[in-house]
């Protein structure tokens, strides 16, 4: 792995030095002004959970896939949606028409069909064991067709204005490198090792040594032009304190979220740069809402208590979330009232403001609700997931405690948490969410419509919250074409939620990067570090 410019060795003849001259004037001139292509470094905050780019909706996951892979519909760094591999699409009542980029190759050389398309489609909801399944991004498709090599029609069940940007999240695969014989083609396993992990994006994969690097290399067969680094090399750091002496040493180009504490002194710095960007990720506490026992709740006599609305309303109560703002997140994120951050599509203009902190009243809700000397419960979290996730657990745990609900935390490793979170073993837990469509449907759906597989919905209820009212506003939102009415049914949907207190939003993250002068990156809304969007500067 080298971190200079690489130099090639010439005779002194003066013919190879001229060759040499004018090797390196083209060079320049492909890398917009840059002496030389070299390898980028970046070190992650949180390493994947797979390379297949239909196994786990997390992202993590995403912003590598995304990078050796393309969509049909992308999104730019501010998520407005934008032409990827179609070049063009139209609706017709139930019918969407999308015409597919010509002359794209995959980084096998093969071309790009309307055969991946479908292939890809198809592979989705075959993959076993997602712990997000990339299915709701195919909601309400009933069939998609090949009309030409370059043209895929796709019809829903309905009028589905959603479509396109849906298709945002579902990486186009090869169909030719990714079939195999289990159900879904080739495997998560093999997909992990970089058996049929073909795309047509900027880079190819190179390498995975879990817990060390991925290595990615520049795709040659790339339609969109040059990439701007021989290779990409991401090395997992989880410890934000690890990272930053890292970027402070020179062995990465570019580290994700350094710790706030450090900010200020990292922007006084001459020879680093500092983003932040305002991102579309809230973070939230889930409450478990199944049944009468829950793990992480010992001692209420078989009672539940996070089935009482009053109980939930009296947690979040507890909540200064502005001084958490002010004295864990370092100023860098934005009190929450629901879970996507205004003006963003979809969300209430009437859920701006979070709520004040009144303990007071908490103690009364819960005395209320026949817990006057409160409960004990467990709050799980992840620890490097998120910016400052662990601090923010226990500050959470210290408010809550102080309205008598007895709160000890249970920080572990993202992967260990995920693994938690997905069978159910915790009461309560804080997580985050982002959603790459840039409104208010996905998120609601994955995290509060009633969780149902094979319509693919609720695939992130992991609070198992049910309101038939939330249900039928987000499905009938899925199907008003009208952009206006469509934001009035989700903002209600919302404002029904947040009045049950069906999770507590805490904050929006603002997303940060540090990274050396010589590098430039302007940072996504969606958080997702995007390789092929960060060049060396001029």
């Amino acid at each position: 792995m080298s971190m200079r410019p690489r130099h090639s060795t010439h005779s002194s003849s003066r013919p190879a030095v001229r060759a040499w001259t004018a090797a390196a004037l083209a060079v320049a001139m492909a890398w917009g002004g840059s002496a030389m292509a070299r390898d980028l470094v970046v070190a992650l905050k949180t390493e994947p959970t797979s390379m297949d780019p239909q196994y786990h909706a997390l992202t993590p996951n995403i912003q590598l896939s995304q990078t050796l892979f393309e969509s049909l519909v992308v999104s730019d760094e501010n998520l407005a949606i934008k032409p990827g591999l179609a070049e063009s699409w139209k609706a017709d009542g139930n019918t969407w028409t999308f015409k597919l980029r010509p002359n794209v190759k995959f980084s096998d050389g093969s071309p790009f069909t309307a055969e991946d398309v479908l292939f890809t489609y198809d592979r989705v909801p075959k993959v076993p064991n997602s712990p997000s399944s990339f299915k709701i991004y195919l909601q309400h498709i009933v069939k998609v067709e090949a009309l030409d090599p370059m043209t895929v029609r796709i019809t829903t069940d309905e009028p589905y204005p959603l479509l396109p940007n849906n298709l945002v999240g579902v990486p186009i695969m090869s169909a030719k490198a990714a079939s195999g014989s289990a159900p879904e083609g080739k495997t998560t396993t093999e997909l992990n090792g970089g058996n049929g992990l073909v795309g047509t994006g900027p880079y190819k994969f190179a390498s995975w040594k879990r817990g060390a690097e991925i290595v990615f290399e520049r795709n040659d067969h790339y339609w969109g032009g040059k990439p701007a680094w021989d290779k990409v090399i991401y090395r997992p750091i989880s410890n934000p304190a690890a990272r930053v002496a890292a970027l402070l040493s020179g062995d990465v180009d570019l580290v994700e979220d350094p710790p706030t504490d450090d900010l200020e002194r990292l922007r006084k710095d001459s020879k680093l740069t500092v983003t932040t960007k305002p991102s579309n990720r809230v973070i939230y506490v889930a409450l478990d809402q199944n049944g009468e026992t829950t793990p992480g709740i010992p001692d209420t006599a078989g009672k539940n208590p996070l089935l009482d609305k009053r109980v939930r309303q009296a947690l979040s109560l507890a909540i200064d979330r502005q001084a958490l703002v002010d004295r864990i997140m370092g100023g860098v994120a934005t009190p929450a009232a629901q879970l996507l951050p205004p003006p963003m599509f979809g969300t209430s203009k009437n859920l701006v403001k979070a709520e004040k902190a009144d303990a007071a009243k908490a103690k009364q809700l819960l005395a209320d609700a026949g817990y006057p000397n409160g409960f004990s419960i467990t709050l799980g979290t992840p620890n490097g997931r998120y910016i400052n996730d662990s601090k923010v657990a226990q500050t959470l745990a210290s408010m809550w405690s102080r309205i008598g609900v007895k709160t000890s935390v249970d920080a572990v490793a993202p992967a260990v948490f995920f693994k938690n979170r997905d069978s159910y073993a915790y009461s309560a837990y804080l997580a985050g969410w982002g959603t790459s469509t840039g409104e208010m449907s996905n998120t609601l759906n994955s995290l509060l419509v009633t969780p149902d597989k094979d319509k693919g919905v609720g695939t992130t209820n992991r609070s198992r919250y049910s309101n038939p009212e939330v249900d039928k506003l987000v499905a009938d939102s899925a199907t008003t074409m009208d952009d206006a009415q469509r934001a009035a049914l989700l903002a209600k949907a919302s404002e029904v939620a947040m009045a049950d207190y069906a999770m507590l939003p805490i904050h929006y993250e603002h997303s940060v990067w540090a990274m050396k002068k010589d590098v430039k990156f302007a940072g996504r809304a969606d958080q997702q570090t995007m390789v092929h969007s960060i060049t060396p500067a001029k």
